[in-house]
């Protein structure tokens, strides 16, 4: 289980104070008792998508943004558990819709970007 402490959230919410959708997403992870995986879930669910499995969703959803968050410019803030700048890439940039751009963004951080990155990077390599 991906747990995202409270005083994470409340700092979030201060930081994503002008983004409805950010902070709807947030009061759920909230009302969630910072289960990530759990929010995800119900945000997709308002968002009109249709999860197909319980365990693994989030991580399945977020490999769908994977060329976007392991950008160079976005690796540090994330290694930093700095979610901002990518959510709201995310938010301007992209298919994701608004509710989930913040649980992508967590679940990449939380997770460790090397790892996340890992198989997009090494595919490049053998690309190149």
């Amino acid at each position: 289980m991906l747990s995202i402490p409270l005083t994470e959230i409340t700092q979030l919410i201060k930081q994503l104070a002008n983004d409805p959708e950010a902070l709807r997403s947030l009061r759920e992870i909230e009302d969630c008792d910072g289960d990530l995986n759990d929010a995800a879930l119900s945000l997709a669910l308002k968002a009109g998508l249709e999860p197909t499995q319980n365990e693994g969703w989030l991580e399945g959803f977020a490999k769908r943004y994977r060329h976007i968050a392991c950008l160079p410019e976005f690796r540090a803030d994330l290694t930093a558990q700095q979610v901002v700048s990518l959510a709201q890439h995310l938010t301007q940039n992209s298919q994701c819709p608004n509710l989930l751009v913040v649980p992508v963004a967590l679940y990449v951080s939380k997770t460790g970007v090397g790892a996340f990155c890992d198989s997009l990077d090494n595919s490049r390599m053998l690309a190149d």
